[in-house]
């Protein structure tokens, strides 16, 4: 364990889900939603609504020991009805789910879908705030604000690839518009953690109509 080793936080949203994660050693994950695969040393999880008195907060984590990619249907062979049963997903596997303590709480009630952290963070938070670096809570502030203006971005966390600038992708018409927190790239949009997120987001904005608008790409609400 060292404190910049990654911990990746993914959504657990059925019980039958957090049965094969505690009791089978995997999770399964989107291909299309880690574009950039999955680079993390481990894996904790946040429990949906569907847990009641757990609803909200990471509970449980595990080292990685590696992962393949495996069709939907001979994941969840029972289910191989289901419209995704031919989408591919990475199945995710480890060893001794270990319990969070104290659990890390997701007080704001802030939307949550993946998130990259630090083991260093992970093992000292008690609130999801506490997985961020100034870096990457500012860009997911922008990052839920685009979504709410029905723009679908693409981002990458400053842990993910350890420390590298965190980022939002959002394709166009006309190519790509970048937004980073790295000042020092000319092509991108410079994300200043010291400016106004509102001032930020209408420069966003601004510099995605420049190139023609956003390239729509249905997502269904349910990828998991």
């Amino acid at each position: 364990m060292f404190p910049e080793d990654r911990v990746l936080v993914g959504v657990i949203n059925r019980k039958r889900d957090l049965d094969h994660a505690l009791q089978n050693w995997w999770y399964r994950i989107p291909e299309g939603r880690m574009k950039h695969g999955v680079n993390t040393e481990y894996i904790a999880f946040f429990l949906s609504r569907a847990f009641k008195e757990r609803n909200g907060g990471i509970y449980y984590f595990a080292e990685c020991q590696g992962f393949e990619l495996v069709k939907r249907r001979d994941l969840i062979p029972e289910e191989h009805n289901h419209p995704r049963a031919d989408e591919v997903y990475y199945k995710l596997q480890f060893r001794n789910v270990k319990e969070k303590s104290p659990p890390v709480i997701n007080t704001t009630k802030r939307s949550v879908s993946f998130i990259y952290t630090t083991w260093d963070r992970f093992v000292k938070a008690t609130t999801i705030r506490d997985l961020y670096s100034k870096e990457d809570i500012f860009v997911d502030r922008i990052y839920h604000a685009l979504h709410h203006a029905g723009i679908q971005p693409d981002r990458t966390w400053s842990a993910e690839f350890r420390n590298r600038a965190a980022e939002l992708r959002i394709l166009c018409q006309n190519g790509t518009f970048v937004a980073s927190t790295r000042p020092d790239n000319p092509a991108n949009m410079y994300l200043n953690v010291l400016r106004s997120e509102d001032e930020i987001l209408a420069e966003i904005l601004a510099g995605i109509n420049h190139q023609g608008g956003p390239l729509i790409v249905p997502i269904p609400i349910d990828r998991i």
